[in-house]
Formats: C-alpha cells, structure tokens, sequence
C-alpha cells in the first residue's frame, strides 16, 4: 500500500483557463500549467502599428491636383514632399513610356515582338478567340487596351490564338502568357481564376505586381485600389441609407395602422 504522501488526489477542475483563485492555487503547485499569456496587447499593438501606417500614408497614390486639394488640411512641408515625390514618378514614368498601346501581331513577328522583347522588359500576350460569341475574350480585349495606355512602360501584344499555335482549342480563349527573359513565367487559360467575365482593371494591377512588373506600391496601382475602397465603403454607406428609410417607412406604417 502506497504511503499517504505518494497517493494522487483527484482535484476538481472546472476551467483551467479561468481566472480563479482556486485556479491560482493549482497552478502554483503545478497542478495546472501556467496559463498563456493573452494575446490581447500583441493584437493592439499591431493594430496600433496599422493605424499609424495608414495615416503615414495616407497621400499614397493620389495625383497631384489632389494633393493641392489638400493645402487646408495638411502640413505644407508635408504636402511638399509628396508633390516632389509624385513629380518625380511622373517624369520617371514619363520617360519609360515607349509604348502606349497594344501591339497586334503575327506569327513571323512573335520571336522578335515578344520572346526576344522580354528581355527589356515584361511582355504580356493575349491569346484571343477566333469567334466574336466568346465574351471573355471581347472583355480582355478592352482591358488590354486600358492597360497598355495606362502601363506605356510595359509592353502588351494581342495575337489571334489559332494563328499563333494550330489548332488551338477556342475553349481555352482568351489565354494569357507573360514572358520574360524570354520564358513564360505565368500562364491564364481563360479569366476563370481572374474574375470570369467581370475581370477589372483590379485584377490586371494584381497580375502586374505579382510578376513584378510592377511594384505594389505604384501610384497607379495604389490609386485604384484606394478609389475601388472608397467606392464600397460608399456603397454600403448608401445601402445602410436605404435600409433605415425602410425601416422608418415600416414604423410609420405601423404607425398609421395603429390608429385604423
């Protein structure tokens, strides 16, 4: 028979986790293990790290008539530096703007135009539809030439795809191939992954900056999806307008039956 100071007690615990007196008595005899620390002041501090982040940068992306826009509200010292920072872009984008828009081609030019091309820069391919029914196809279309006037520092070329690869199957257009170096470092059959037939100039900028043609924090890439934020939050804003004149028109209502 064991002696009395080897035996077990059976000690009753509820939560082991709560803030208990009890609890504290069983923990310092290492009955329970000492609870983890809360992850509450970490979830603070980054939120905090975040705000003070986004009021850094809160002229991230703007243009420069908005930045004048701001002289009342904003230091000018302040408001100074992103002018010149922003100038700066500009001109830089200026002078890497060498193409403007999107470059038809064919398959005798497809080695010089796009192969040969991506080693100076990012090239990106539009493998488009032979018949005028594929909607996904008219779309990129479009998108193609939004994004090669606004992207002049990249190159964007549009190639019927059965011309380029025989017998390439319709159902696989559109099709997008980035190059560079002279290989294909990203391949899109179809927008199916990208937005289907509502793919935006959002998702261009996000293929954009994930091959790394251009940086996340681009003024044009930073301005649209600030300007697409706003818009929602506009949104819901507009909704939870329409939801409380409902609800007010459903009180008077009831109101009104109230004294039928």
């Amino acid at each position: 028979m064991a002696a009395p100071t080897d035996q077990r007690i059976a000690v009753p615990i509820d939560d082991p986790n709560a803030d208990t007196e009890w609890n504290d008595i069983l923990r310092k005899h290492g009955v329970i293990p000492e609870k983890p620390p809360s992850p509450t002041p970490m979830i603070e501090e980054a939120i905090l790290e975040g705000r003070r982040i986004a009021h850094e940068n809160r002229l991230e992306g703007k243009e420069l008539d908005e930045l004048d826009a701001l002289e009342d509200e904003e230091d000018e010292a302040f408001l100074e530096q992103y002018r010149q920072k922003r100038i700066q872009e500009l001109n830089k984008l200026t002078k890497k703007s060498i193409h403007g828009s999107v470059y038809p081609i064919s398959k005798p030019e497809y080695s010089r135009e796009v192969t040969d091309a991506s080693h100076n820069g990012p090239v990106f391919v539009n493998l488009t539809s032979s018949l005028g029914t594929n909607v996904e196809s008219r779309v990129l279309s479009e998108l193609w030439k939004q994004a090669a006037k606004e992207y002049g520092d990249i190159k964007f070329c549009e190639i019927r795809a059965d011309k380029a690869i025989e017998n390439y199957p319709d159902r696989n257009c559109p099709t997008i191939l980035v190059y560079k170096n002279g290989d294909i470092v990203k391949q899109i059959v179809t927008l199916a992954t990208v937005g289907g037939v509502r793919m935006s100039m959002l998702d261009i900028d996000n293929l954009l900056v994930e091959v790394g043609a251009v940086d996340a924090k681009d003024m044009r890439v930073v301005k649209r999806k600030r300007d697409a934020e706003e818009a929602k939050e506009e949104q819901l804003m507009g909704k939870g307008i329409k939801s409380g004149n409902l609800k007010h028109a459903t009180a008077d209502d009831e109101d009104e039956d109230d004294w039928d």
